[in-house]
């Protein structure tokens, strides 16, 4: 009993049928179906050799990036998201007893934004005790009223990121 074995070699293999399909030539007599004018039509900036259109070019007509509203409010790349905090809030974000408002108390309050670069405290409202709080940057009415109440502000420079690590 004998067996062959078909072994299949690089010369053997083919593209599926129908799957190679033989490129047009144009411009090769009016036999051919694609002669005189060669597929390009009769006239115009198209037939012309060396032809390029521009991108986004739609044949004279209002390209699509000139037909959609434009978005004018894009954010800047490096643009800051600060959180903002008035002083009249800050005693709604002490745990009792506590002398101080960091990032972390900010965090587990659940008012911290993930996105956020930092603390801008603003000085609308009132503070009756003196807390110290850290920040990025106070206004100079948030400052007088916080030292006025015989809080202290520790301003912080840089990222914020270390701090609540």
């Amino acid at each position: 009993m004998s067996t062959e074995l078909n072994v299949l070699t690089l010369t053997d293999i083919r593209p599926a049928k129908g799957a190679v399909k033989k490129k047009n030539r144009v411009g090769r007599g009016m036999a051919s179906g694609s002669g005189k004018t060669a597929n390009r039509g009769n006239n115009g900036e198209g037939q012309r050799a060396g032809r390029s259109s521009k991108r986004g070019f739609e044949g004279g007509q209002m390209p699509l990036y000139r037909r959609i509203p434009k978005f004018r409010t894009f954010p800047q790349p490096n643009q800051r998201i600060w959180l903002e905090l008035n002083v009249g809030d800050i005693e709604k974000y002490l745990v009792k007893g506590q002398k101080a408002l960091t990032y972390r108390d900010l965090k587990a309050a659940g008012v911290w934004p993930s996105d956020c670069d930092g603390v801008r405290l603003l000085g609308n409202g009132e503070i009756a005790k003196g807390v110290t709080v850290q920040a990025h940057y106070a206004t100079p009415s948030a400052t007088e009223k916080l030292t006025a109440a015989g809080g202290k502000l520790d301003l912080v420079t840089g990222a914020v990121s270390p701090l609540l690590a």
